[in-house]
């Protein structure tokens, strides 16, 4: 919004011409949303805390996180706010791919917040059902893969890339509406089953990002694009915007969600995030690098699928406990170490990803 107040002060205002560079805005929005996390922090906390919005803490889960119960939930609902303000702010309101971003994160919003406000109405930690859940994501996931095919500036937007190997190219058709329904569904629930411990999800989900605000502005960029070789999709440029203001608002909540935590982010945070990094890959045609990037995800989700498919089939369990920072939990690894470890393995595969935008 303020990029078009700016261009039309320019002329009376040379120096507004600025604000018409991405860069420039995305450090804003990162600033702008990092700011309103860290000022409505305290007063959304004070609330929770009036409101009696306590987390409810599973029965089955460590014995060291009962005495958690009772902590501040639904965080993630400042998240988003913070996310959207500032995207709304700072990013051209005439791209398509940002309002498909925008909607498609609040429509998983709104299935985590009535997911969370089901639990504290039970005081129980059973929300929505599996299938109640799926079936919200599965909505919001098809009308985000529906838009972007029908949105779609040429072929190039609906085209499986494979990362190193830039002559691998597989036009998907129509399946790209299950690749996209695949990425956003499967990347919320991801984050989602990650979102445990204190800080545990915030962190890895701000740089994964970060990497793919470079990802989109190299991508929306055609001479960028075709230097590096990564497919150059017109009109992503502007999601830097939309991952900036992600990495501002997660920095403002860690602030609060560091251990020991004030708050939690709740389903209303981990789906969501999950779903827009899911959507902004899909968007820059980057799926199969956040598959890489997001990785402490990925083995999180895999922890849950083989210790299910484990016990079922054989009767036994290959974790103490899944998802596997609970595994470590039990282990005897302190919480914070947990955190920061994740953390540290999360970096290193983000710089494995962006090293993927020179390696081909």
């Amino acid at each position: 919004m303020l990029n078009h107040l700016a261009a039309w002060l320019a002329a009376d205002f040379s120096p507004l011409n600025a604000l018409q560079y991405i860069t420039l805005r995305a450090i804003l929005a990162a600033l702008t949303a990092f700011v309103v996390s860290l000022l409505l922090g305290p007063r959304f906390i004070s609330w929770l805390v009036y409101a009696r919005v306590g987390q409810p803490i599973r029965d089955l889960g460590p014995e060291s996180h009962q005495s958690k119960a009772g902590t501040p939930t639904m965080g993630g609902t400042l998240i988003i706010a913070a996310v959207f303000v500032s995207t709304v702010l700072w990013a051209d309101w005439t791209n398509s791919a940002i309002w498909i971003a925008l909607l498609c994160t609040l429509a998983f919003a709104a299935i985590g917040f009535l997911d969370d406000w089901l639990k504290l109405k039970r005081r129980s930690s059973d929300g929505l059902s599996a299938k109640q859940k799926y079936a919200g994501q599965s909505v919001a996931a098809l009308a985000a893969g529906i838009a972007i095919m029908a949105l779609a500036p040429g072929e190039v937007s609906t085209t499986l890339f494979v990362p190193v190997f830039k002559d691998i190219a597989i036009p998907l058709g129509a399946a790209f509406i299950v690749l996209a329904y695949l990425v956003i569904v499967g990347s919320s629930n991801a984050v989602n089953l990650t979102d445990g411990l204190d800080g545990l999800a915030i962190m890895p989900c701000v740089m994964v990002a970060a990497a793919l605000a470079v990802f989109a502005y190299a991508s929306g960029h055609a001479s960028f694009a075709s230097y590096l070789g990564i497919p150059a999709v017109p009109g992503v440029g502007e999601l830097t915007i939309f991952c900036a203001s992600i990495c501002g608002a997660g920095l403002g909540f860690l602030w609060f969600n560091a251990y020991p935590a004030q708050m939690f982010m709740g389903d209303v945070g981990a789906l969501a995030l999950g779903a827009a990094l899911g959507v902004v890959a899909v968007l820059v045609r980057q799926e199969l690098v956040l598959f890489v990037m997001g990785g402490v995800f990925v083995a999180e989700t895999l922890s849950v699928i083989l210790q299910v498919g484990s016990y079922k089939l054989r009767g036994k369990r290959i974790f103490r406990m899944a998802p596997l920072h609970h595994h470590f939990e039990l282990a005897g690894w302190a919480e914070p170490k947990i955190i920061v470890r994740f953390w540290i393995i999360t970096l290193v595969l983000v710089l494995i990803g962006l090293a993927t935008l020179k390696v081909r």
